[in-house]
């Protein structure tokens, strides 16, 4: 029978690269598959921190998933699987699709996405994925705090300095030393501590009205 799985998790908890070998290990048994991505860094491919990549259908806000996956089955001759990586960029009806190809293709879908912004709140299709998901599942790979604890949030700063309002898509660039993230456990993320070495210093507070882009 086939499922939604939702693997959730912060930056750095190695999501694209579970992807990447869940495609790998279901192509590699002769399984026919599609794997899709939105807002990667590299650009129309699933890449992941290590090093690793591969070519990925880039997903836009305005492409219907069901039609694409109906597509790519009539391509390939059939279709047993998605793996979609960034899902928490997908919206709600994108994520309303994937429950058709799953329910009505009977194709597996694999998502991959962060729970929360920089903001701290959920993601529109995060919170639709934990809605639909069959399985939801926290990647087991645990990023750290400054501090040694958990990370639970992802900070952004803006030339040092943590930031809750912005727009809520911002590609991740190498090459832009200005905007940067941080993992923070949720004590050091609402007071905006960097650590010992950096004053804690947060640009307005998350009770704050946010203002949000796409996503």
């Amino acid at each position: 029978m086939a499922r939604m799985r939702f693997s959730f998790g912060t930056m750095g908890s190695g999501k694209s690269t579970m992807a990447l070998q869940i495609h790998h290990n279901l192509s590699a048994r002769g399984l026919c598959g599609v794997l899709c991505s939105q807002f990667d860094r590299a650009g129309g491919r699933v890449s992941s921190a290590l090093g690793v990549s591969a070519e990925a259908i880039e997903v836009s806000p305005d492409m219907d998933l069901y039609r694409m996956a109906t597509e790519e089955r009539e391509r390939l001759s059939r279709l047993d699987y998605l793996v979609c990586d960034e899902a928490q960029f997908y919206i709600p009806d994108q994520i309303d699709q994937l429950a058709r190809v799953v329910d009505e293709m009977h194709a597996d879908v694999y998502a991959f996405g962060l729970l929360t912004s920089f903001q701290g709140r959920l993601f529109e299709g995060t919170q639709r994925l934990l809605e639909l998901a069959d399985e939801n599942v926290e990647v087991q790979v645990e990023a750290r705090c400054w501090c040694g604890r958990r990370a639970t949030h992802n900070a952004r700063l803006v030339g040092g300095t943590q930031v809750f309002d912005g727009d809520l898509v911002v590609v991740d660039d190498p090459n832009d030393t200005q905007v940067t993230y941080e993992l923070r456990c949720r004590r050091h993320w609402l007071t905006g501590d960097s650590g010992p070495d950096r004053p804690a210093v947060a640009l307005h507070g998350p009770t704050r009205t946010v203002t949000t882009s796409t996503g």
